[in-house]
């Protein structure tokens, strides 16, 4: 995971869209419009929309200062914005009971019960607290969203990156799109408390279509590396075992403490300064002095960063159907050595190799969530249907699957 992956995903149900259907932006636009329109007697200004992601490789890296490498999905959040000139912010979502949460920008403040309007009201408060003076004005916000909640693909950070480009826009602020995403982590961390990296909502602001993001989470350097699967007859599936994950119960935080503490141990301030051709012997000294799990964490750490290096080298080649077993090594990784899988997640795995996918491997936190599945494209009803029934004959309700697409990042819609 990524302490992005680590993070809750928004309290908010999204939008169904039928199984196997990509969004419609254009239509989502148009609706969204609609019905802040009706809600507040007045057309908005602009209508914004900032993707979910699904991280292709590299898990609980990222603050390792490690690599990770999330796409952009067509799932988004998509709002209706316009400005105010009262101090007020009114915020209301399609997709969540009740009506408008109705607050003030100066009285923003972390760590308020919000619920989900947290999130776009951490983003406020985020820019105010970095100097943005327009933004104390207020704004009236619709929100409806398409991303699947609790499926580890990063609700929130959409939420939270629509809310910014929306206010960058409006405000002519000048942000860039790694410092919206920069944004949208403080509004995370400080305001809502989730400890979330940047990966999230790096994906959500700066994704490119047709492209996977490889992050340095040290110095926060991306580069886009061609991924394309349809090109090569492939499909990238995503399982949501529809098992809700929650780290609240300090399975996040022990992973974390271990790490550093290896990191302590190797005498490095960080587990991205242990060379892969250095594990092993970096192994053999922990193994004498250092508890099993730090042992364990410590190797799923540096062969998962190298994995990642590995599999951007396998893309920029154009060798796309390679990256399986990569992922399948990845798997085993978080299942065995960082302990974070579940049964759901890997039945998605073993059912769908065993039915012929290229690769597979569970993403994002793990204790739920969601698995990707490559597979070449005449395979993925046989793959689909292996899944469906294993699930059905372990007793465990049925897996919602969807196309991941490699997906444009934050844009204006209208």
């Amino acid at each position: 995971m990524s302490t992005d992956t680590a993070a809750t995903d928004a309290t908010e149900p999204a939008v169904d869209v039928p199984e196997g259907e990509t969004p419609d932006p254009a239509a989502a636009a148009t609706r969204v419009a609609a019905d802040f329109t009706r809600l507040y007697g007045r057309a908005p200004e602009g209508v914004w929309a900032a993707p979910g992601r699904v991280n292709l490789i590299g898990e609980y890296t990222d603050f390792n200062e490690g690599f990770v490498m999330p796409l952009a999905l067509p799932h988004a959040a998509v709002a209706a914005v316009s400005r105010r000139t009262d101090g007020v912010l009114r915020l209301h979502s399609a997709d969540v009971d009740g009506g408008v949460v109705q607050l003030r920008v100066d009285e923003l403040s972390p760590l308020g019960d919000v619920g989900w309007a947290g999130y776009p009201a951490g983003v406020v408060w985020a820019l105010r607290e970095a100097g943005h003076e327009a933004v104390r004005l207020g704004a009236d916000v619709h929100l409806s969203s398409t991303v699947p909640t609790g499926a580890g693909l990063s609700s929130s950070a959409a939420l939270e990156v629509v809310t910014a480009l929306a206010l960058n826009d409006l405000h002519a602020l000048g942000l860039t799109r790694p410092e919206i995403a920069r944004i949208g982590q403080r509004a995370e961390n400080d305001f809502v408390g989730v400890p979330s990296g940047i990966m999230d909502q790096t994906a959500s602001a700066c994704a490119v279509e047709g492209h996977a993001i490889h992050l340095d989470c040290r110095d926060l350097s991306l580069v886009q590396v061609p991924f394309d699967p349809a090109a090569e007859g492939l499909r990238l599936l995503v399982v949501d075992t529809q098992v809700k994950h929650a780290l609240g119960d300090g399975a996040y935080a022990e992973r974390r403490a271990g790490c550093e503490e290896g990191a302590r141990r190797l005498g490095v301030t960080h587990l991205r300064d242990v060379p892969f051709d250095g594990l092993a012997d970096a192994l053999d000294r922990l193994s004498a002095e250092a508890e099993e799990h730090v042992v364990r964490y410590v190797r799923h750490i540096v062969s998962d960063d190298h994995r990642v290096v590995r599999i951007a080298e396998l893309l920029g080649a154009g060798d796309i159907r390679s990256i399986g077993p990569v992922l399948i090594e990845g798997h085993h990784s978080l299942r065995d050595d960082l302990r974070v899988s579940s049964p759901e997640l890997d039945l998605v795995v073993s059912a769908s190799v065993a039915a012929g996918a290229v690769g597979a491997r569970m993403t994002g936190g793990g204790f739920g969530g969601s698995a990707i599945v490559l597979v070449d494209a005449d395979a993925e009803d046989a793959v689909t249907k292996a899944v469906a029934e294993a699930f059905a004959e372990a007793g465990y309700g049925a897996p919602r699957v969807f196309p991941a697409l490699p997906s444009a990042g934050a844009r204006r819609l209208g």
